[in-house]
């Protein structure tokens, strides 16, 4: 299983690979692609269905034996984005020496510096020309090898360097691309490798590229790690590992009364304000297609959401042994002490004591331990999709993840066990 989730990260170095591959797996065992633009049609127990937005974000259903009206629905939702850096338009900066370095905006709230002195590569989605103007036609882009770096400047020219450097985001983390051997390579170096990549795929005429979504991606592979090697060692944990952990869940679950959707929102590190994120209508909306295609009352959905309970899955933080002081002192989990379950006094999570005792209740059935966390005082917490998508949804949940150290570094280290804990109570929650 961990090697799968490994696998996995490694192909899946941004939000548009990260669908396409869980799609991929959704379609392999039997779920059908549904378009949102067509009727629903006839919904049956026992149906496998699925829907995506924007190519970044995706849903997926398995019909209960009973109504939505009758039975609700039982939802885990995450996210498909993480922290990194964008490629802006007009992006080759020439420089002395014909260097070209490229110009970047940042994604989410990375730790930058973790950025630095490391092979990284681009991935993301081009849009090429179809055949009328409101439809181009988009292709995924993912450079198999070390493509850029973002260099340190040598501390002979910083001596403060290790004590604390406030960086720039305009200045310090644009990544060297490479340097130009012809003057018919100036401007032209960034499209040609974007001409290359595609055409691995399918020809492309570089007049025909459009526009392009690329992020900057780690191109060193994700591993486990540690004596016994019980740690992960990965970029995107944060979220990824919460998507696959649900997906896994899903593939292994039967048909039950009542129906499992898994939800994965893109944009959750940029605050969900968008037609494929938790604050998005998009979901209640199949749902709603669902409910009325069963029952042909629009009340329908309405009963189903009171009858309904989400887990939504984003990581925690776990206790880090060189810096105690930062944690509360009585609510601080543990790599390897289960999933966490996340409250905050501000509404942040959707977490509450009913909601608690149920996924607690859920891990104890599961055979799991459960852990607890609670920022310290001080110290102010990050918020997630749960609270937003209960907004729009008013569902009863709970907000969990794993704990995880160096959370939005390029590198996060989680928990082999965890993981699998986390699998096990997912499946645990489906089943009911």
């Amino acid at each position: 299983m961990i090697n799968r989730l490994l696998s996995f990260l490694d192909a899946s170095p941004v939000n548009f690979l990260a669908v396409k591959n869980i799609a991929d797996s959704l379609e392999a065992a039997g779920f059908r692609r549904l378009d949102a633009r067509q009727p629903l049609g006839e919904v049956k127990a026992g149906d496998c269905l699925f829907a995506t937005k924007n190519a970044s974000s995706v849903y997926a259903f398995r019909i209960g034996r009973q109504p939505l009206s009758e039975a609700g629905f039982h939802m885990i939702c995450a996210h498909s984005d993480s922290p990194t850096f964008r490629i802006k338009p007009n992006a080759e900066m020439l420089t002395e020496g014909g260097l070209v370095k490229l110009n970047t905006e940042v994604y989410g709230g990375p730790i930058m510096s973790t950025w630095f002195d490391r092979p990284l590569t681009l991935a993301g989605r081009v849009i090429v020309r179809g055949d009328d103007v409101m439809h181009p036609i988009t292709m995924l882009m993912h450079v198999r090898r070390p493509l850029l770096q973002i260099s340190n400047l040598a501390i002979h020219f910083n001596r403060q360097v290790n004590d604390g450097v406030k960086l720039s985001r305009q200045k310090d983390v644009l990544p060297l691309l490479g340097q130009v051997t012809s003057q018919l390579e100036e401007g032209n170096l960034l499209m040609n490798i974007i001409v290359e990549e595609l055409n691995k795929q399918s020809p492309v005429k570089r007049e025909d590229i459009l526009d392009f979504d690329l992020y900057l991606a780690d191109a060193s592979p994700a591993c486990t790690f540690g004596a016994h090697n019980e740690f992960i060692s990965s970029g995107r944990l944060d979220d990824l590992s919460m998507c696959y952990a649900g997906l896994e869940a899903l593939l292994a679950a039967d048909t039950t009364d009542t129906t499992q959707v898994l939800a994965i929102f893109d944009n959750e590190e940029t605050g969900s304000q968008t037609k494929q994120g938790a604050a998005s209508p998009f979901l209640a909306y199949l749902l709603q297609r669902i409910a009325l295609a069963q029952s042909h009352t629009e009340e329908a959905y309405y009963q189903a959401v009171e009858r309904a309970f989400m887990i939504s899955a984003d990581n925690a933080h776990s206790w880090h042994p060189n810096y105690a002081e930062k944690y509360d002192p009585t609510n601080h989990p543990m790599l390897g002490g289960g999933p966490v379950i996340k409250f905050n006094a501000a509404q942040k999570y959707a977490s509450d004591a009913a909601s608690a005792a149920i996924f607690a209740s859920l891990c104890e059935k599961a055979g799991v331990p459960c852990q607890r966390f609670v920022n310290h005082s001080d110290v102010a917490g990050g918020s997630t999709l749960g609270n937003i998508l209960a907004s729009s949804i008013p569902l009863q949940g709970v907000d969990m993840g794993n704990a995880i150290l160096a959370m939005h570094s390029i590198r996060e280290t989680g928990s082999v066990q965890d993981h699998l804990y986390t699998v096990k109570v997912f499946t645990e929650f489906y089943k009911q």
